[in-house]
């Protein structure tokens, strides 16, 4: 039930992002510049509150087992893409794109709000850890599978891609990977584990802050819904059972298995919210930066976001 409530407040919201890109109020600019703040300011923020001045009920090896659990879901995630694209028969130019769309959800702009509204602080700490994985993978895996749509379909990779090093390549995806929702994890799981005191004025500030991640995520999602085509997004029958199977079948067996291996029961919460969110919104803009099936990624984030104000009080309903 309490699911149900978050995800009509954050539903709500969403709509305030459509009514204010309709009424010409927040453009493409706006959406960047307040996506900008969450992903650089407020959602590492509410990592961080996570830790600050917080007692440590979580131990450092039960972190550990829980972290490699994570990558075992990520793994998992990585090959059942690949059969969900055979199995669906996704033409061979968009199986990259699809198998992005399957390893890759929203965990930021609406896990992590969602997570924070119903587990706690506690939780928000398992949440930290999906970031580290996440960030490797996205910078990497996501790249690649671009790569491969691109040349599927005969196109060439960017020349100045071509002519750089593979350790000047390297180096530059390690930079991607180092990033503030990589290092506000790290810093996160340090403060919790080591108990370090952090002045109240600090502890505040960063607290108003992480506020602000969910209304103005779901603000910038709503707005980018509003140009969107919604008859094709529903048109699309592949899309369709695909976003069924993203959204219903992989939290459903999931969770199932996790709550299998003996995992407290706050880190199974913290999963069905993790694997049942829509595709993350960094598919869209990856696919973007290559040149490669840009829509489809986009309608495929719009349609699972719509979709998930259902799937994941339903999921909600039925696993915890």
């Amino acid at each position: 039930m309490l699911l149900l409530q978050q995800m009509i407040i954050l539903f709500l919201l969403m709509i305030v992002g459509f009514v204010l890109n309709k009424t010409g109020l927040l453009n493409k600019a706006g959406e960047k510049t307040i996506s900008a703040v969450v992903v650089n300011a407020a959602n590492p923020a509410m990592v961080l509150a996570a830790s600050i001045n917080k007692e440590s009920t979580i131990q450092g090896i039960k972190l550990l087992k829980t972290f490699g659990l994570i990558v075992v879901v990520y793994i998992i995630l990585v090959i059942l893409a690949w059969v969900i694209t055979r199995v669906l028969r996704v033409p061979i130019g968009q199986r990259g794109t699809y198998q992005n769309m399957t390893v890759f959800s929203n965990i930021g702009f609406m896990g992590f709000p969602l997570v924070s509204a119903m587990f706690g602080s506690d939780a928000m700490l398992y949440a930290s850890l999906f970031v580290i994985p996440y960030n490797v993978l996205i910078y990497t895996y996501a790249y690649f599978m671009m790569d491969s749509d691109l040349e599927a379909v005969g196109c060439e990779i960017a020349a100045e891609d071509k002519e750089k090093s593979s350790g000047a390549r390297s180096a530059a995806t390690l930079r991607k990977i180092i990033n503030i929702g990589t290092i506000s994890s790290i810093v996160t799981i340090i403060i919790y584990l080591s108990q370090i005191h952090i002045p109240e004025y600090i502890e505040s500030t960063v607290t108003h802050l992480s506020h602000l991640t969910a209304p103005l995520s779901m603000i910038v999602i709503g707005s980018s819904i509003a140009n969107m085509k919604f008859k094709e997004m529903f048109t699309d029958v592949r899309l369709l059972i695909f976003s069924a199977v993203k959204l219903l079948l992989i939290p459903l067996v999931g969770v199932t298995l996790i709550r299998l291996t003996g995992a407290d029961p706050l880190f199974v919460g913290v999963c069905l919210v993790m694997l049942g969110t829509p595709i993350g919104s960094m598919t869209a803009m990856i696919a973007q930066t290559h040149g490669s099936n840009y829509e489809l990624a986009a309608r495929g984030v719009a349609l699972t976001t719509v979709l998930s104000v259902v799937t994941l009080p339903l999921m909600s309903m039925i696993l915890l």
